[in-house]
């Protein structure tokens, strides 16, 4: 399953960094988040989002 991670970090001025990840479960995109974060920012990050990501072929459209 394909999994969005979304991580905030910035001590006064948050910012945003959303990346993919394609695992088994909800337990390995934890695992999988961890290990894919850039090193960069692994100090500065003060909350982590998983969730399954969209597809956006399976989505419906308005006038379709």
């Amino acid at each position: 399953m394909r999994y969005q991670i979304t991580v905030r970090y910035g001590s006064t001025n948050h910012r945003y960094h959303t990346y993919f990840v394609e695992t088994e479960d909800a337990r390995a995109a934890l695992e999988g988040a961890a290990l894919e974060m850039p090193p960069e920012i692994v100090g500065e990050v003060d909350l982590v989002e998983v969730r399954v990501a969209p597809d956006p072929d399976s989505r419906s459209y308005i006038g379709e």
